[in-house]
């Protein structure tokens, strides 16, 4: 995914006032606190050798990782945001007739030291955490939400956008205008004092109770880990995973024992392989339970506190409830037209996963099974299905898909091939942890465009899942080029042994550096607009049309190799990947789409009355929306639905879906225009990829496509129509 609630007024903005484009408003900067630039610039004395107030002089102001140090943080927190409030103020109380110039490019170039330290810390604090970083976390979020408010509720300056005219300005200046009314009047700016005061309480409130509930759920993760004492618990595990749980476990303090670390989802990856059941079910519960044991880890009393502030915050700004309020400036514009576009895919989904149902248990009573499938046992047998359907063995697969080999031989060999990119190893550039690699990106004319850290591993200070992110955003107007970032949280391998990954974390590899892309050929001159600044439910679209390169046959047979015999995966094996794409789609599409209704009935609520506890709220949104297959739960639990609850896709879990629609329209449309071509490729970056949210992106869209996204590829990838 796409982590758009890091930074910038992270707890603040992650409050979900604005949308993830506009998180990033008045950000960057370019002031004269950089001494090096200003010999009259006053920074204190005691903040002088904090490595944050000043922009770093490595490359593209890669942050300086090496020097940056916890005690950092919060000085120069509290004064990135004194400077900021008094660029604000100056903005706002300017003499000259209000500008395009002398108060939205003002704007943007606001902020810069508490927008840099900001970035660092909030990327930091979701890949590398302490109990440090998540107590400035938790002190600081409701302190940004009410700077935000302190921005956005500002009459005086509203009323200077109001009067700014566009009539002189370019196509981007245009749009950059509007964006900065919308988000003024999307947050409030138009509201009578008294409601102000009220939006700003529950401003803070939001904040702070997403920090905790992101707090709680790290912990939850970690404390929920399964601990096995009986190596034969282990059975169907090969040798390195045993030594890796091994391994973890040794780390944690647990000598002789077995640890396996849970992952975001509800499913946990090694339920495929675990013969014994007792231990399947033990590990799911573990997963399912995670955060609803009574504890201080339990986050179904913060998530009600969320659901309720978040209805009483849409209605104060004149909505019926939180979902249309945020969706108003999505591609979606409205719940409706989310809630149809999922409709038309659930019932497929629920009729095709009933039958995948029913192939499962008659494997189980065919193998003499005397029990009905539960959630636990649906990956295991499923598996076995699938190498009776397909003859297709993950075992078999994974010997192929080396890490280091699939991101260069694979995942830049595709971007080559239809970009005409290259990268470079960089071990010169310092990096947050030891696991982080560092790579710069060149253009197809040689120019450099990006530097690229990569952070694979799963570690107990890391927040679950995969995503994409910024340490600095591009920006003509800045002078700046992106620095980005993919984290992940694949299994590390005991040591000297191989990092195999499943065709799964390789189509997840894909999916991120497709982000990474969208980031990476940024080209705007005002970083409120830049790159994957976009609607949420496009912003997964770069992402997911990137996964179709993966089983390319030309991009396949230049990763897959073996990493001991060094040869390539064979054309069988190969075939019987794509004639399994469709399998297990029910399940798949079935657990993704009752998340994301779950997340629009939390959101939809017009009355308090309407919503329960958490768990008979969800068991009710799931009973309502037909998902009564009890062996095929939701993708996300609400307990650990950090997507919606601590991140920044609150009512917008749908987005995945909605992208997809339209990855699947355009990839048809590439397949049927040439495929894999350097024509195809600069299209789709000249029209998606580097427009950022300086045009309509439904325009944008028919520019590349040359016709609206329709639904039927989308139906017809998961196997639901011929």
């Amino acid at each position: 995914m796409k982590n758009i609630a890091t930074y910038f007024f992270a707890g603040s903005l992650a409050f979900s006032a604005l949308s993830c484009e506009s998180q990033k408003t008045v950000k960057n900067t370019e002031t004269t606190m950089n001494t090096a630039q200003n010999a009259d610039a006053k920074i204190p004395a005691h903040l002088a050798d904090n490595p944050l107030m000043y922009k770093s002089p490595l490359q593209y102001e890669t942050p300086q990782f090496d020097k940056i140090r916890d005690e950092h943080y919060r000085p120069a927190f509290e004064y990135g945001l004194k400077i900021h409030q008094q660029e604000i103020e100056q903005i706002a109380n300017n003499p000259e007739t209000p500008s395009f110039s002398n108060t939205i490019v003002a704007l943007e170039k606001s902020g810069e030291i508490l927008g840099r330290a900001q970035s660092v810390f909030y990327n930091l604090n979701g890949s590398d955490t302490n109990p440090t970083m998540q107590k400035i976390s938790q002190d600081f979020a409701p302190i940004f939400a009410e700077h935000s408010d302190r921005i956005y509720l500002n009459d005086l300056l509203y009323k200077r956008i109001l009067v700014i005219k566009a009539d002189n300005l370019d196509a981007e200046g245009k749009r950059l205008l509007q964006h900065y009314r919308e988000n003024f009047e999307k947050a409030g700016a138009a509201l009578p004092p008294a409601k102000k005061a009220e939006l700003k309480k529950i401003n803070k409130e939001l904040a702070a109770l997403s920090t905790k509930f992101g707090n709680q759920l790290l912990e939850a993760r970690k404390n929920a880990a399964l601990i096995i004492t009986d190596v034969r618990e282990l059975d169907g595990l090969t040798e390195d995973q045993i030594a890796a749980a091994a391994a973890a476990a040794e780390k944690a303090g647990q000598n002789g024992k077995y640890l396996i670390s849970l992952q975001n989802t509800t499913q946990q990856p090694l339920l495929a392989s675990l013969k014994n059941r007792a231990t399947r079910e033990k590990l799911f519960k573990a997963s399912w339970y995670r955060a609803e044991k009574g504890d201080a880890n339990d986050t179904r009393k913060t998530v009600e506190q969320l659901a309720k502030l978040r209805l009483k915050k849409a209605q104060i700004l004149g909505k019926k409830n939180f979902a249309e309020w945020k969706l108003q400036d999505q591609m979606a514009k409205n719940p409706e037209a989310a809630m149809n576009l999922m409709k038309q895919l659930a019932q497929p989904a629920i009729e095709t996963a009933k039958r995948e149902q029913a192939d499962i248990q008659a494997l189980i009573n065919q193998q003499g099974g005397n029990f009905k499938v539960e959630p636990w046992d649906w990956d295991f047998y499923a598996e076995q299905v699938r190498k009776a359907k397909f003859d297709l063995d993950e075992n078999e697969i994974k010997p192929y898909f080396e890490l280091t080999t699939v991101l260069e031989k694979g995942v830049f060999y595709a971007a080559e091939k239809f970009y005409g990119i290259t990268f470079k190893r960089r071990t010169d550039i310092p990096v947050y942890h030891p696991d982080v690699m560092v790579y710069e990106v060149f253009d197809w004319d040689g120019k450099s465009l990006a530097l690229y850290f990569l952070d694979f591993y799963t570690r107990d200070s890391k927040q679950g899942g995969a995503w994409m992110n910024n340490f600095v955003e591009q920006s003509h107007l800045l002078g700046k080029k992106p620095v980005v970032v993919n984290c992940y949280n694949y299994q590390k391998p005991a040591p000297g042994k191989p990092s195999l990954i499943s065709y799964d974390n390789v189509e997840t590899m894909f999916h991120e550096f497709g982000h990474s892309i969208h980031g990476i050929f940024a080209d705007q001159k005002y970083a409120t607009l830049s790159g994957t600044a976009v609607p949420r439910d496009f912003v997964e679209f770069p992402s997911q049309i990137n996964e179709h390169f993966a089983l390319e046959p030309e991009i396949l047979k230049n990763y897959a190799i073996h990493y001991q015999t060094k040869k390539p995966i064979p054309q069988d094996l190969v075939d019987k990947i794509k004639r399994a794409s469709t399998f297990n789609q029910g399940y798949r599409t079935t657990e993704l789409v009752s998340a994301a209704m779950v997340d629009m009935d939390w959101h939809t609520v017009t009355s308090e009355s309407q919503l329960k506890p958490v768990l008979e709220f969800e068991k009710a949104s799931l009973a309502k929306n037909g998902f009564t297959l009890s062996a095929v739960p939701p993708r996300y639990h609400s307990p650990y639905f950090s997507h919606i609850f601590g991140g920044g896709y609150s009512a917008g879990y749908y987005a995945y879906i909605w992208s997809e629609t339209l990855d699947a329209d355009a990839w048809e449309w590439i397949k049927a225009n040439g495929g894999i071509t350097r024509e195809n490729g600069d299209r789709f970056r000249k029209y998606i990829l580097s427009v950022g949210n300086s045009k309509d992106l439904n325009e944008a869209y028919r520019d590349f496509a040359g016709r609206n996204p329709d639904i039927k590829p989308l139906l017809r990838n998961r196997g639901f129509i011929k």
